[in-house]
């Protein structure tokens, strides 16, 4: 039996998709928002492997405090032009100076962030429509020791925080998570007029799933109001499709609904993205680690990228609980929503959390002691490897928003 501290009971409340009333939101990746996660994480990811690569092992850093100041454009029907571009201010702090190396951390940063904006949002010119800047304080230098050729040492935790993670997703958080994926990956791809900006709410009342798309439309491939309404309509028969593959209730579709025919109001975009034109963005102000806004689970409120992936519980908590929830549904038969949180110690060993607090509803005739050891030993090996995390994050094999 495992000396960790693991706890498995049973949620005295309903499963989620029993509420009546279930909120799901996610920002898509051209979102501010997610523009300040993408870039911090892709830098984070950057300086990690060029210390593996320079000194054997990954340095202290952190990102996680990158911001964004919106632009101002002028779109219009075949394209339009940014008259004052987007400033982006990497934040942080990161190793320079190791056992005589001086390591570039700020051209690294740079180049992370220009590799990802231009990949992420083409239609972003990359020193024109967005100016990036980066501000890294010294880090401490302190090696971590997880990486050697010799036995690992499990890092210590660098804060008394907690991460939460839950599974399996209801029938609105797979219909939202999906159709912003998929609209910024075939649809996009077929369909240049849209933009990475796609925002989703999903609302669940009863049997009936209303989904609101905020679709950023890129003017250059708008040839008139017409063409406008056209691509909204296409937006709204996608989304409509992915819902039709995860559920049997009724769902209504809206996009753009703040758009004003009229008036000439609609969401029109030079860049694809509504950061050119007065939204502002951080990390952690949007999607949790999962990818998904949801107020009707558990949540930390810690900004997952940018953090250090080694000893930083912000991330590997909130990355290691879910993997450890969509572990368990996986592999164990007979549950329907599942919780787990994860409590650090400071100065305490990542793989021997103050808590590992397991909340479960089981189907109709399955009892919670019919299940409670195959997760307690579930659990209890996802922790004692808990620095796969970070090996995971390093090779981009894990997202944080």
């Amino acid at each position: 039996m495992s000396e960790r501290n693991i706890r498995v009971e049973p949620i005295d409340r309903q499963a989620v998709e029993d509420q009546e009333v279930e909120i799901v939101e996610r920002k898509g990746i051209g979102h501010p928002d997610s523009i300040c996660d993408g870039v911090a994480e892709s830098v984070a990811g950057a300086l990690a492997r060029e210390y593996l690569d320079r000194v054997g092992e990954v340095l202290h850093f952190n990102t996680d405090e990158t911001q964004l100041v919106a632009g101002e454009a002028a779109p219009a029907f075949g394209g339009g032009e940014v008259v004052d571009p987007i400033y982006l201010l990497i934040v942080g702090r990161a190793t320079k100076h190791y056992e005589g190396q001086t390591i570039p951390t700020e051209t690294i940063a740079l180049r992370a962030a220009r590799e990802y904006l231009e990949e992420t949002i083409p239609q972003l010119e990359y020193g024109e429509d967005i100016v990036v800047d980066v501000k890294l304080g010294e880090g401490s230098g302190d090696l971590q020791d997880v990486f050697g050729e010799d036995e690992v040492r499990v890092p210590m935790a660098n804060d008394t925080s907690f991460g939460v993670g839950h599974a399996p997703l209801t029938e609105t958080e797979q219909i939202v998570s999906e159709a912003e994926s998929r609209l910024n990956g075939e649809f996009a791809a077929e369909n240049p007029y849209l933009g990475p900006d796609v925002k989703i709410m999903g609302k669940r009342e009863g049997d009936t799933i209303d989904v609101t798309v905020a679709a950023a439309m890129v003017d250059e491939f708008i040839a008139d109001l017409d063409a406008y309404a056209d691509a909204v309509e296409s937006v709204r028969a996608f989304v409509a499709e992915v819902a039709g593959d995860h559920t049997d209730r009724e769902v209504n579709v809206h996009v753009n609904t703040a758009d004003d025919y009229e008036e000439g109001s609609i969401y029109l975009t030079v860049t694809g993205t509504s950061a050119e034109q007065g939204d502002d963005g951080s990390v952690g102000r949007g999607n949790r680690a999962n990818g998904l806004i949801t107020p009707n689970r558990s949540m930390s409120m810690e900004a997952t990228s940018g953090k250090n992936p080694v000893n930083h519980i912000g991330k590997i908590y909130n990355l290691l609980s879910t993997q450890i929830a969509e572990e368990v549904v996986a592999e164990v038969d007979g549950i329907r929503d599942l919780r787990v949180r994860l409590l650090s110690q400071i100065g305490r060993p990542i793989d021997q959390p103050h808590v590992a607090d397991v909340h479960v509803v089981t189907a109709d005739g399955v009892a919670l002691e019919d299940v409670e050891d195959e997760i307690n030993a579930i659990v209890d090996t996802e922790l004692a490897n808990v620095t796969e995390i970070t090996r995971k994050v390093i090779d981009g094999e894990l997202t944080t928003f």
